[in-house]
Order: structure tokens, then C-alpha cells, then sequence
């Protein structure tokens, strides 16, 4: 069984900056990516970045510039930095899991349980 643990959301004024992690544990043998999405009530679930193990990027538009997403890969770990962040940030945020197990190889996807930001004075 792979878990993925989110935290790091929260109430926030605009133009502040909060920081998301994730942790995976578990039965990982290899990521291939991680990263996050999110999801605005009435909205489809969107990209907000994710990572590969090499340590390429992918950001969505509307967050490039303000949020860095980086990767610790000992410890299965992902951290979101998001900077300068507006109302229309808020959301709830999703850990994105793409990884191996060994014996079998196979590849499998996992996402977090979410946590909400909220981005208001």
C-alpha cells in the first residue's frame, strides 16, 4: 500500500505565501512523477506542477513565476512554494503520485486526500 500525507494548507492574505509537502510511503520503488493539481469548487481539477525524478518541471500557466515546485527523492518528498498568491488560488491542492513497485515492475498513480487553500483578507 502507497500513502501520500499533504500538508502545509491553510488561510492565507493575498500576496502571501504558503508551502505544501507530500510525502509518499510505502511501497515505491521508483517515481516517475510527482507533483500537484487542484480543484476550485465548480471547476475541473487542473495542473498545477509536477516534477520528474530527473528533476524536470511542468508548471500551469497561471501559476508560472509564483510557485516553485521541487523534489526530494530520499525521501519521496515534494514541496510546492507558492508566492504572491491571489483569490483566485484558492482551491483544494492534490498530491500526484506516479511511481514503480518492484517485483512486479509495475506502474501505478496515487493521489493525496487534498488540502484546502484559501486565499482571502
Amino acid at each position: 500500500q502507497v500513502q501520500l500525507v499533504e500538508s502545509g494548507g491553510g488561510l492565507v492574505q493575498p500576496g502571501g505565501s504558503l508551502r505544501l509537502s507530500c510525502v509518499g510511503s510505502g511501497s515505491i520503488f521508483n517515481i516517475y512523477v510527482m507533483g500537484w493539481y487542484r480543484q476550485a469548487p465548480g471547476k475541473q481539477r487542473e495542473l498545477v506542477a509536477v516534477i520528474t525524478g530527473g528533476g524536470s518541471t511542468n508548471y500551469g500557466d497561471s501559476v508560472k513565476g509564483r510557485f516553485t515546485i521541487s523534489r526530494d527523492n530520499a525521501k519521496n518528498t515534494t514541496y510546492l512554494q507558492m508566492n504572491s498568491l491571489k483569490p483566485e488560488d484558492t482551491a483544494v491542492y492534490y498530491c500526484y503520485l506516479d511511481y514503480y513497485t518492484d517485483s512486479p515492475r509495475m506502474r501505478y498513480y496515487k493521489w493525496g486526500q487534498g488540502t484546502q487553500i484559501t486565499v482571502s483578507s
